[in-house]
């Protein structure tokens, strides 16, 4: 059941709750953190953890997806970033970390400016086929992301370099985009001629969610600009909390599951998830596994240097993000592993999972996403 609320006489609105509205509760059974799976399996490819590396130049580079990937998640590389822009970005890199406002603060328009020149190098082909081989050399998963505008252009590309996932990533996708100035992507026939699997998005409600599952998608991510280098609400008024978001596109899985027959489409948590907390009740609400930006780019070996930003940062006539300060917590594999010397949920992420599913009596993810859930509005620290 949704909840509206009366906005003046002519609107209703619905009651809608962001991570740090709920908590989870824990239950009669606990277990042994160590007798607690956190597997996580997309179509042939199996990881040790649900976690995914988000498609963001300050977190992603072929080395660390190459790092992440053996640490059992996924890296996913952003195959319209830096690298895929310039031979060597370790420079253009550094210029960004380097970068300072003139007040101190994030929202700088000098800053955002230099973002968008730096930016606007082009796309090399040639690099997209040099940065997938790399990783695909090192043995693990290969995982591209292209935005939905420039898909049809490259896909063909990062096909015939061996990507093993292909993301389709944007602030929101729809299975029925329309637009009078170019063809747009028909999302259905696209993954229906390819041989790997697609996980799209993003979503934030039942109905467009649902939507792309039925085009064949193997996941579907789920958020809207909510991350922490993001300004969409700001920008364009456009929000989706998501602790509901995630529930409701949960929902889009289950009828999916029975209209068609047992097809069982993952439910990827993509924004706003930069603690373990998050990751932890992402998954409580319905989400399979979480796509992570901000809490990966904490990292010791984060191509941003204690610095992040996404690419709506540096689109070229509006953009919604900014770059911003999350500091430098640890080594990745501490990141993930532990030992932990932080307080405040932004390391050991893996081992706080665990955790939480062994104090609420779960075996592993699919279980414990039927663990009970509480509305309990707090500031977060």
């Amino acid at each position: 059941m949704t909840y509206e609320i009366e906005i003046g006489r002519s609107k209703r609105a619905a009651q809608a709750y962001s991570l740090d509205d709920v908590a989870i509760v824990p239950n009669r059974r606990t277990r042994d953190p160590h007798d607690v799976s956190v597997k996580w399996q997309i179509d042939a490819y199996s990881f040790e953890t649900p976690i995914l590396g988000a498609p963001m130049d300050s977190v992603m580079s072929p080395a660390t997806a190459i790092a992440l990937g053996k640490l059992g998640g996924l890296g996913v590389l952003n195959l319209e970033g830096l690298w895929t822009r310039y031979e060597d970005p370790t420079k253009v890199l550094e210029e960004i970390a380097a970068l300072k406002s003139a007040d101190g603060g994030h929202f700088d328009p000098a800053i955002t400016k230099r973002l968008q020149e730096l930016y606007a190098a082009p796309i090399q082909p040639e690099l997209i086929t040099a940065r997938l081989a790399e990783i695909r050399e090192s043995g693990v998963t290969v995982a591209g992301s292209l935005t939905p505008q420039r898909t049809q252009e490259h896909y063909k590309t990062v096909v015939e370099a061996g990507v093993d996932v292909f993301v389709i990533r944007g602030t929101t996708v729809s299975a029925e985009h329309v637009s009078k100035n170019h063809e747009p992507l028909n999302l259905k026939q696209f993954i229906y001629e390819l041989d790997v699997p697609v996980i799209v998005g993003g979503a934030a409600g039942y109905t467009p969610a649902l939507h792309l599952m039925r085009t064949g998608a193997a996941g579907v991510l789920v958020g809207f600009g909510g991350g922490a280098s993001g300004t969409t609400r700001r920008a364009l008024g456009i929000h989706a909390p998501m602790a509901t978001a995630i529930s409701n596109v949960a929902a889009a899985r289950r009828d999916y599951l029975d209209e068609s027959g047992g097809r069982y489409v993952h439910v990827i948590a993509d924004g706003g998830l930069g603690t373990s907390g998050d990751i932890v009740k992402a998954i409580a609400m319905g989400a399979d596994a979480v796509m992570l930006g901000t809490a990966l780019a904490r990292a010791a070996e984060a191509p941003g240097a204690g610095w992040h930003w996404g690419m709506e940062a540096t689109h070229e006539n509006n953009p919604r993000g900014d770059r911003v300060k999350v500091g430098t917590v640890a080594p990745l594999e501490q990141l993930l592993y532990g030992p932990s010397h932080h307080t405040n949920g932004t390391s050991n992420l893996v081992g706080a999972l665990r955790r939480s599913m062994a104090t609420t009596g779960y075996s592993d993810l699919k279980e414990f996403q039927r663990v009970d859930v509480v509305v309990s509005p707090y500031e977060a620290d």
